[in-house]
């Protein structure tokens, strides 16, 4: 018995898919193969990630004059100029105002590192602006968008380089905050 060919239509689309593929991936990009930059590691400080604030010597929860919580830091990475990355970040935080706030407004300072191993290379201290509207207490809100820039090559990559970022604490606000972790 004589073997059938299958129907001509099957025969055309068996070839029409991988033609069809062939043709769409021939007209992406220019033929070189480009992938997002290595990262250097962004992490927040986790002892430097809260923080009681207090007025005057007291303790007691009336005492309070701000209680904050880094949340997060949104961060990308693109290629630059020169072969170097280029790292954006976002801090994200929440804010609570407190019986013994003054005011309406209050500022948040932190600070982004730059590391490389255990060496910091820079530090720079930026500020949160909260402005609390009338009845509310609580707010979150995000930083100013930084720019990182990284060497990066085949000797000393981006991926390196370690971001930490923290709130900026007085010595006290450090105690308390392990106190608080030791329970």
């Amino acid at each position: 018995m004589p073997l059938e060919s299958p129907p001509l239509k099957q025969q055309i689309a068996r070839l029409a898919l991988p033609l069809l593929a062939a043709a769409l991936l021939a007209g992406c990009g220019d033929g070189s193969m480009k992938f997002a930059p290595a990262c250097p590691q962004i992490a927040l400080l986790a002892e430097g990630a809260d923080l009681t604030r207090f007025a005057g010597q007291g303790r007691d929860v009336l005492d309070r004059v701000l209680e904050a919580r880094l949340t997060g830091v949104d961060g990308a990475c693109r290629a630059g100029r020169g072969g170097d990355v280029v790292a954006t970040l976002k801090v994200q935080a929440e804010l609570r105002r407190g019986p013994a706030a003054q005011g309406r407004r209050l500022q948040l300072p932190y600070f982004v590192a730059v590391l490389e191993g255990d060496r910091i290379l820079d530090r720079k201290e930026f500020t949160l602006d909260a402005s609390f509207p009338a009845n509310v207490d609580g707010i979150r809100l995000a930083g100013e968008e930084l720019e990182l820039r990284f060497p990066n090559t085949a000797e000393r990559g981006a991926a390196r380089y370690r971001v930490v970022v923290s709130l900026q604490l007085t010595q006290e606000e450090l105690a308390f905050n392990r106190r608080a972790a030791s329970r």
